[in-house]
Parts: structure tokens; C-alpha cells; sequence
């Protein structure tokens, strides 16, 4: 308890500053993989204000709208070797519908997000269009978001381990060796949470372990 009004009363202070501050690449992925052979999931939740000041808004994208007040949205559900990834993988499984990618941009901000991840990351799944899409939904369910970053309403700076902390306190399950926060410009980027096959917290394997270390890293606030 002592740490959740901690992390409160540290973003709440941040919130009175005022900040302007104007990524890591990872290891090679394998192109072309056989469906369904993988050893675990990442799930990677994406602070879509950041996306938005960085790549959103000089697109024009619908997500980006203050009407949607969107804050942790899913970017995507990754099959995951030990070392290194599948991706677009061959697979005789059906490809969702525009319809039923549409009905995802809810949580993930765009059907084109969720048709590219599908395309990506999905068809290495072994599963059909429909059945990941209820996967990546039913993974993005099982993290709870801190309520701490809804109250976030304007630009504050603070250390990337603030938000790892953030979310270890949101979910009592998770370890430290299951979850990491990327950065991308000096800004939050990405918090990234491994589940095993069953959608349960594992540990992530060492090259998804890789934590941002900014002390000042941005959240630009929700819009």
C-alpha cells in the first residue's frame, strides 16, 4: 500500500512540471516460420499519447483524437522463441475478417494495427484470425493498467522504473524478470509483459529483458 501512494504522490508532483524533452533495437526475428512453434507470448502495451506526438499525429490517425482518451492500448500479442521470434509465418488458418479487425480498435486504436499484427505476429500463432484475436484480448485483460496514469493530463518527466513499478504493484503476480519498459526518444514507449501459452506471467527470456534506464523519460499526458 505504502508503495502504490508512493508512486501516486510521485506522479501527482510531476504533473506540476512543465516538460518539452524533444530505442532499442532488438535481436534478429525468423521470416517464414511454421505456424504454432513458439515457446511463449510478449504482450506489449504502447502509451498511445507518445505514439501519438511521435507518429500519430503527422498521420492523421483516427487514434489520436482526444474523443478517445485511449492511454495503455494493446500494440500487439508476439509469439516468442527463447531467443529471438517468429514472424510472418505460413499458416493455413483463416484471416480475420475487416470486420472483426474493426472490432478491435477498441483496445488497440486502429483495425490497421490489428490486421498488421495479425499479418506479423498472429499467423505464427497456430491459431485462426478470429481465435488470436480473443487471445490478444483475453492477454490484454489479464494486465491490470495502473489507475495512477489515467490522472496523467499533461507532459511529465520521470524515471522509466517508476512505471514498471507501477504496473508490479498493479498486479501482485508479476515479478520484475517478467515485464520490461521500453523508451523510444526519450519518451515511454512500450511496457512489454511475458505470458507463457496458457496466458500466465513467466519469466521474459534475457533478450526481451531490456529495460529503458532514463531517469527523465517523457509520458505525454492523455488526451
Amino acid at each position: 500500500m505504502r508503495l502504490a501512494v508512493r508512486l501516486l504522490l510521485t506522479l501527482l508532483t510531476l504533473l506540476t512540471l512543465q516538460a518539452t524533452i524533444p530505442a532499442t533495437t532488438g535481436p534478429a526475428s525468423a521470416k517464414g516460420e511454421a505456424a504454432g512453434q513458439f515457446d511463449y507470448y510478449v504482450l506489449s502495451l504502447s502509451w498511445s499519447p507518445n505514439w501519438c506526438a511521435q507518429e500519430g499525429d503527422s498521420r492523421g490517425a483516427d487514434q489520436c483524437d482526444p474523443r478517445h482518451e485511449y492511454g495503455w492500448t494493446l500494440h500487439g500479442l508476439w509469439p516468442q522463441f527463447e531467443q529471438g521470434w517468429p514472424s510472418y509465418c505460413t499458416t493455413a488458418a483463416r484471416d480475420p475478417s475487416r470486420r472483426m479487425s474493426g472490432k478491435m480498435t477498441d483496445i488497440m486504436g486502429s483495425s490497421g494495427l490489428a490486421w498488421y499484427q495479425w499479418k506479423k505476429h498472429g499467423r505464427c500463432s497456430g491459431l485462426s484470425g478470429q481465435q488470436y484475436y480473443d487471445e490478444a484480448r483475453e492477454a490484454y485483460g489479464k494486465v491490470k493498467r495502473p489507475p495512477v496514469f489515467r490522472k496523467l493530463d499533461r507532459a511529465v518527466t520521470l524515471p522509466a522504473a517508476v512505471v514498471e513499478e507501477a504496473f508490479l504493484e498493479a498486479n501482485p503476480a508479476l515479478a520484475p524478470d517478467m515485464i520490461t519498459v521500453t523508451c523510444k526518444a526519450d519518451r515511454i514507449q512500450e511496457v512489454r509483459i511475458c505470458l507463457d501459452r496458457d496466458l500466465d506471467f513467466r519469466q521474459c527470456a534475457p533478450d526481451v529483458r531490456r529495460d529503458c534506464a532514463l531517469s527523465d523519460a517523457l509520458m505525454d499526458g492523455i488526451r
